[in-house]
């Protein structure tokens, strides 16, 4: 068995299996920003294959795309134009001071970041790079949503597409490391091409509601919304006109919050 992220290093892929054909991901990052009054700079930071900066960069906006991954980087520059891409580590990127009115950071991307440490260089970042008074807009998982609740975790998911010919099949278990507080998830790639199987391991940051609120606080951030729906991930989704809930117990976590500016 060889160990890799297929879906990562195979941008083209990674669409295939997480489709978006009517890019509500973007949709709901360009309503929050119209809701809260965001200027038109725009970092999306964790942008994967560019599907979501290419759909800001469509209303409007000047948008950076950033991501560590070059495949992914690559792939976003043919495929969704229009952004410009660089490659940038979200626990800790810099820009020029105060270049961006907001910072979107969608897909549980804010959860890569695993200790304190990074947690605290993604939003000394974010402060750095935003105008007094702007956004960060932010959907994740939730860490709540795991506080004595296990139906994510009783049993490995099996899911299976066709892409160019050829079936694949993951197979995905997850576990709560309590004593790093984080969502580790083992993911098995099968393919019927005879390839061998790819094992990939990853991990996400659990962060609690409250917990989130007060290290957002300590880097100068004032919440103006956290909710688990409605939202790009969620059953039902996210419609035009919805309103942000009023709920924390699902599984998705929504954010916006706003830099405040110095006294």
């Amino acid at each position: 068995m060889s160990s890799g992220n297929l879906l990562t290093d195979n941008p083209e892929l990674y669409e295939a299996r997480f489709p978006d054909t009517d890019r509500l991901a973007g949709r709901w990052a360009a309503d929050c920003l119209r809701r809260y009054g965001s200027g038109p700079r725009v970092l999306d930071i964790g942008c994967g294959t560019g599907r979501d900066a290419a759909y800001l960069h469509d209303t409007g906006r000047s948008v950076v795309g950033a991501d560590l991954s070059e495949a992914m980087l690559t792939y976003a520059r043919t495929h969704h134009p229009g952004p410009a891409y660089v490659r940038a580590d979200l626990r800790g990127f810099r820009f020029p001071e105060h270049s961006f009115d907001a910072v979107v950071c969608l897909d549980s991307a804010l959860l890569y970041c695993h200790t304190n440490d990074d947690l605290d260089g993604f939003l000394a970042s974010c402060r750095r790079s935003l105008v007094p008074g702007g956004l960060l807009v932010a959907e994740m998982r939730n860490g709540a949503f795991f506080l004595g609740r296990t139906e994510l975790l009783d049993a490995p998911v099996v899911r299976s597409f066709d892409w160019q010919g050829v079936a694949y099949a993951s197979t995905t278990t997850l576990h709560v490391d309590r004593a790093a507080q984080l969502l580790r998830r083992t993911r098995v790639w099968t393919a019927d091409d005879g390839s061998a199987p790819v094992e990939q391991r990853s991990a996400w940051r659990l962060l609690l509601p409250q917990e989130l609120r007060y290290v957002l606080a300590a880097h100068g951030f004032e919440v103006l919304a956290l909710y688990d729906g409605p939202g790009p991930r969620t059953e039902p989704a996210w419609q035009e006109g919805d309103a942000p809930g009023a709920r924390l117990d699902g599984d998705r976590l929504h954010l916006v919050a706003r830099l405040t500016p110095p006294t």
